[in-house]
């Protein structure tokens, strides 16, 4: 069986909406049809398992409410799906637990709270190729976080100046870089430039020193045999990693790429927060990244501790413990990425508030490249703040004698250390 909780919002009956979307959603129309049995529905209807009274809300997340009066009841509410039904694909999944369910009438909210697959989804499903052990293996970074940065300005760098930062960037120490995931191929920066202009770069510096930073190339594209051919220049330059913006190639390009892909998919998830942003109707977190994770993303982006647009800590926490929670193996997780408005003050926040784990890249953008000493610095100074975080010395403390983390502090913390 598969097991969807739904958290109903609603003025009239909880137990007849979660009727309701059982029948919609697998054998029920809105009158009797030719064929329709009670063996039909006992092999392939969806069935309320459980419901679980909330506290009612004030407010509908909906303007539905009739006549304008009414309590707004809620309960989270799991119904099972016979995997006959449904069977693994995930479309199909999609169109029938989650797609119809927002046009029912009478509720004035609903959101997708939880998600339960058997087994058969993990044998019918790749998964991350290469996840947080191909991660760690191919950036050689091992007992800390993997410290990354991206390419910024993304838009108006043309190739060779992109060269020109990501050269500092290289020296700097960094372990990981990324184009921004609005960074694909415009005209100003082919893909193919791009590349010919970085690549010989890292590769020099892998020769020189032994440490071949992952520099991870934006290529997203509508058509999937253009995303291969972007995919294949990458891998071919020597390159190992790849930015795919899944929400806007959908899971069709990620099943393709996944298939055939040799690179370290980076999954950047912009375009989510129109799912989830309204705390009363779409998804959550945790529902939505098991269809990624089975296609299979070897890293997942869910933004971090004190970040620049409207997610709460809380949220990440949630994000980081989903994406780190197996769905069938340990296999099946990808590593995660803390990332937006990241310098070194967050980390012992991150460290904290993730279970005391360094098993994450994190991902400063201005917390490194506008270090005052610069990018080196910059990268020393998260460094030395993952330090501090694991040995419980207060930033401060441990910036009295490190310059570097210092400096972090006094431009990016408001603090005199």
């Amino acid at each position: 069986m598969i097991t969807v909780t739904y958290r109903i919002e609603t003025t009239g009956s909880v137990e007849a909406m979660a009727a309701k979307i059982a029948s919609d959603q697998s054998t029920g129309t809105f009158v009797p049809v030719p064929g329709e049995t009670e063996a039909l529905k006992a092999r392939v209807a969806a069935r309320v398992m459980a419901i679980r009274p909330l506290e009612p809300a004030t407010v509908p997340s909906w303007p539905e409410t009739p006549d304008g009066h009414g309590d707004i009841h809620r309960a989270d509410v799991d119904i099972a799906f016979p995997l006959d039904a449904v069977g693994t694909d995930l479309s199909a999944l999609m169109t029938i637990a989650i797609g119809g369910i927002f046009s029912i009438k009478g509720m004035t909210g609903l959101r997708v709270v939880d998600l339960k697959l058997p087994p058969e989804y993990g044998k019918a499903y790749p998964g991350p190729q290469f996840g947080m052990p191909g991660s760690r293996r191919l950036t050689g970074v091992e007992g800390r976080p993997i410290i990354g940065t991206i390419v910024k300005p993304a838009l108006g760098l043309r190739p060779m100046e992109t060269a020109e930062l990501v050269g500092e960037l290289i020296g700097s120490g960094v372990d990981f870089i990324k184009d921004d995931e609005k960074l694909m191929s415009p005209a100003y920066s082919p893909l193919k430039e791009r590349v010919a202009a970085i690549m010989p770069l890292i590769l020099d510096h892998e020769q020189k020193t032994g440490k071949k930073v992952m520099y991870a190339f934006g290529i997203s594209h509508t058509d999937p045999d253009e995303m291969m051919r972007n995919h294949d220049l990458v891998l071919e330059a020597g390159g190992n990693c790849a930015v795919v913006n899944i929400n806007s190639i959908g899971m069709g390009a990620m099943a393709f790429l996944r298939k055939r892909s040799g690179l370290v998919l980076h999954a950047h998830r912009n375009g989510w927060d129109v799912l989830t942003r309204h705390p009363g109707i779409g998804f959550d977190f945790k529902v939505w990244q098991q269809f990624w994770r089975l296609l299979g993303v070897d890293q997942f982006q869910i933004n971090g501790i004190g970040v620049k647009y409207w997610e709460p800590d809380e949220s990440f926490v949630e994000s980081f413990k989903a994406v780190s929670t197996p769905l069938f193996s340990p296999a099946d997780c990808p590593l995660p990425v803390a990332g937006s408005g990241q310098w070194g003050g967050q980390a012992p926040e991150t460290y904290r508030r993730t279970g005391r784990t360094t098993d994450l890249l994190y991902l400063c953008g201005g917390g490194i490249v506008s270090h005052p000493g610069g990018p080196a610095a910059g990268v020393r100074a998260v460094r030395q703040a993952w330090e501090a975080a694991v040995a419980d010395i207060p930033l401060e403390t441990y910036a009295l004698d490190h310059p570097e983390l210092a400096a972090s502090l006094k431009t990016f913390g408001g603090k005199d250390a």
